[in-house]
């Protein structure tokens, strides 16, 4: 498969990196407005071409994923429109709330292979938590070419392009909260004695642990948390003080406070 990534910020440069460090596709392009955006992949992956030419890099890709940011993204595709062959190429967008609808509107285009993709910055490292939603015309073996490129960086679910936005706010913006917690856990350890890097290598491994029970073993998290709350024990207690604060509800509140539509 060869795919072009237009946009090397923070999301396209996650997924070039995931891409090129997985090494399993055919060819990888990626463009930039300036050269000195594109050097730091070139130098890491002597294998990408690189250009700021955005016709140029869309004629002979399979997949074209737009990673600009959304009020740049009409524009970009007013660049390439006439040169790409949506009889044949796939067109991704994974600028945020930039939909399958609008991407159609824009290319005016009737039947084609659009997709909505929202994955998170974890695709640099294989795991990403990833999104895809289909447009109306797209076909099932589109939908699962698209469903195994993003696999190459991580867990992905294939959604009604309405349930997007509440992906995004669960794993697009919820991994800056988790991080958020590791941080908070990081200035209890350094209160109770640990220097900070011995506090941040505590809670990371803490997290890990946590998360490997989980998945390994498919029980509820309430079920895995018995497991370690004995009667009358420090961990009940600890848990309690999290709901003495609200702690679920903050969770539950930040999660849907970015949602257009209030649930």
């Amino acid at each position: 498969m060869k795919v072009t990534v237009i946009g090397a910020g923070n999301m396209g440069g996650a997924l070039i990196h995931g891409w090129a460090k997985n090494g399993e596709l055919e060819a990888i392009t990626i463009t930039a407005k300036h050269e000195a955006t594109l050097a730091p992949f070139a130098q890491a992956y002597p294998d990408i071409n690189t250009t700021t030419d955005n016709v140029a890099a869309v004629k002979d890709a399979d997949v074209v994923v737009l990673a600009v940011k959304p009020w740049i993204m009409d524009a970009v595709i007013d660049e390439i429109k006439s040169v790409l062959d949506l009889a044949k190429q796939i067109v991704v967008s994974v600028a945020a709330n930039y939909t399958t609808e609008m991407l159609a509107a824009r290319l005016q285009c009737g039947v084609a292979n659009l997709f909505y993709v929202m994955p998170n910055i974890a695709a640099e490292y294989g795991a990403s938590m990833s999104f895809v939603a289909r447009g109306g015309a797209a076909s099932d073996e589109a939908t699962a070419q698209v469903k195994a490129l993003f696999e190459l960086c991580g867990d992905v679910e294939v959604v009604p392009e309405s349930q997007v936005e509440a992906g995004m706010m669960m794993a697009g913006c919820g991994i800056a909260y988790v991080m958020r917690y590791i941080r908070a856990q990081m200035e209890a350890g350094v209160e109770m004695g640990f220097y900070p890097h011995q506090a941040k290598q505590i809670a990371l491994q803490t997290m890990l642990g946590a998360v490997s029970l989980l998945k390994e073993t498919g029980l509820h998290p309430e079920e895995a948390i018995d497991k370690v709350t004995t009667p009358g024990g420090i961990t009940i207690k600890g848990l309690n003080e999290l709901d003495h604060a609200g702690f679920n509800s903050a969770v539950i509140r930040s999660l849907k406070a970015g949602l257009k539509k209030k649930v």
